[in-house]
């Protein structure tokens, strides 16, 4: 069973600061090792972007001695709260476009895991910004998605390319949102996503997605307020692409920090 791990913004700030009271090291590892520890044979590790709070030099660090003892491959990708020159010094082995976009393909048995780097380049202190794939970023993906050959394509955007129905992150969404969604239906790719903190499926004009949690805050269902700072405290956690069938990825999304009963624990259904 080839299995793909899914955690998405992180938001790694410096020690002494939380989120909502919240800290997202320690929630960060709490989740990271719950998901490394239940699925050890997993192919790797995706981190989908918002690695860091401020895009500083030592959340980097902070970041950089956590995955250290992570025990499997990890494939890392920026969002808006992130910073592309700061992120490309603290991970200098990150795979890079020729242009210097954070963007690498990965192939598995029956699917081709493209990885896009939709951070628009501005400088805004809370990093509160919509995303947007330039011409250069769409070339290199038309690249990679006529390569795909028999594979399934995945591809991971840290920016949702439409609205969700929460009014401050549908604000904030990729801005050119139909050329990557027309590219998605024409090649039949499954789209993964984070940036809204919750777990979301569904299907837009032809193309099925889902987005997950952060490990530490999340976005509270809040369907008319236009403000895209709003945080609650509930469970972190991550997802699981299981990527064994041909044309098919199933997701799973597992909370971490819930009581939980094993199977042995059961007596009756």
């Amino acid at each position: 069973m080839t299995k793909l791990l899914i955690l998405t913004d992180i938001h790694l700030t410096e020690a002494t600061q939380t989120i909502i009271g919240l800290d997202p090291l320690a929630r960060f590892q709490e989740v990271l090792s719950a998901a490394t520890r239940d699925h050890p044979d997993a192919a790797a590790v995706l981190l989908m972007g918002d690695l860091t709070h401020h895009g500083t030099p030592r959340q980097y660090a902070r970041l950089q001695s956590v995955l250290a003892a992570c025990p499997l491959p990890i494939h890392l990708m920026i969002g808006n709260h992130d910073r592309r020159a700061a992120f490309r010094t603290a991970f200098p082995d990150a795979p890079v476009t020729d242009s210097g976009f954070v963007q690498q393909v990965v192939d598995f048995p029956h699917h081709r895991l493209i990885l896009l780097d939709s951070h628009d380049g501005g400088d805004h202190p809370d990093g509160f910004r919509s995303g947007i794939l330039c011409p250069d970023r769409l070339a290199w993906l038309d690249k990679a998605l006529a390569g795909c050959g028999t594979r399934m394509p995945v591809v991971a955007c840290h920016h949702p390319p439409f609205c969700v129905g929460l009014p401050g992150m549908d604000a904030i969404r990729l801005q050119n949102e139909d050329a990557l969604l027309s590219r998605l239906a024409d090649h039949g790719a499954y789209l993964l996503f984070g940036h809204i903190h919750r777990t979301i499926s569904g299907a837009t004009k032809g193309v099925g997605w889902s987005s997950f949690k952060s490990p530490c805050h999340q976005a509270p269902i809040d369907f008319v307020t236009p403000d895209s700072g709003l945080s609650i405290d509930e469970p972190g956690g991550y997802g699981i692409a299981l990527l064994d069938r041909p044309a098919q990825i199933t997701i799973h999304h597992v909370d971490v920090g819930l009581e939980t009963t094993t199977m042995s624990d059961r007596t009756s259904q």
